[in-house]
């Protein structure tokens, strides 16, 4: 595909986020020849909203369904992403969906040359703290996560806003055997172990800083990555509060 059709995937979701109005996915299906592009896009929107500078990403979203899929990448702009206890009035969003996670920070500036060679062990020692963290899911797709994958990855995989809680020392843990629940206003809680979609938060680490640095760029310490959920993705409603705790880890949340 010519770069006339990423432009053009870029100025719907551009004209999205401005106007608040979801745009029909399905009028771009066969806008994007592959992940690059789709990446290519995420730049574009980047660009024009200002949201990095000439600075990396300092937050990010990183994942996969499986071990066996190909895990995708997000920056994510600095201002969706709060602390918590988080009450963010009036933020806009089309949909809330929630997604559970584990959120890591890196203690070290990786270059490509460093990434390169990384298997999980390796990258496991490049990271410094760990937090509980909640992903509220949005998009600005009509279909939402009906939309094909592409458009998803486009529109930063569907990321709305990034709720991180205390950061704790990194500590490898029995990720098996973590326990991990979410509550939702008056919906009965949810508890889930063991149930990271990639075995651990940090099997898709080396992938990720390939990834940020595949155009020479380095990535400095104190980046965040969140590495994917623990119970799908949960609805919530505005005015919701949503709590996520990690046994051993802590807690996170946000009033919607």
């Amino acid at each position: 595909m010519s770069s006339s059709s990423v432009q053009l995937v870029a100025d719907a979701l551009l004209s999205a986020r401005r106007d608040g109005q979801t745009r029909v996915a399905a009028t771009f299906n066969d806008a994007l020849a592959g992940a690059d592009e789709a990446y290519e896009v995420q730049a574009a929107m980047a660009s024009a909203l200002g949201w990095f500078a000439d600075a990396p990403p300092r937050y990010w979203k990183s994942g996969g369904q499986s071990r066996q899929a190909v895990l995708t990448h997000a920056p994510l702009p600095s201002h969706g992403v709060w602390t918590s206890p988080a009450a963010p009035d009036g933020f806009p969003f089309a949909r809330r969906g929630i997604e559970a996670e584990i959120a890591l920070r890196l203690g070290r500036d990786v270059d490509a040359r460093l990434a390169a060679g990384l298997d999980e062990a390796a990258a496991s020692e490049l990271i410094d703290a760990m937090a509980v963290s909640i992903e509220v899911v949005d998009s600005r797709w009509t279909e939402c996560m009906a939309a094909m994958p592409l458009l998803r990855l486009a529109d930063l995989q569907c990321h709305g806003a990034l709720v991180l809680g205390e950061w704790q020392a990194w500590k490898p843990r029995d990720w098996s055997r973590q326990v991990c629940r979410v509550a939702i206003g008056s919906q009965d809680p949810v508890e889930r172990c063991g149930t990271h979609a990639l075995g651990t938060p940090t099997w898709g680490l080396g992938a990720w800083l390939r990834h940020v640095t595949r155009d020479g760029a380095t990535v400095p310490a104190g980046t965040v990555v969140t590495t994917g959920t623990w119970v799908g993705i949960l609805d919530a409603e505005k005015g919701d509060l949503v709590v996520a705790e990690f046994d051993g880890i802590g807690t996170a949340s946000v009033q919607l």
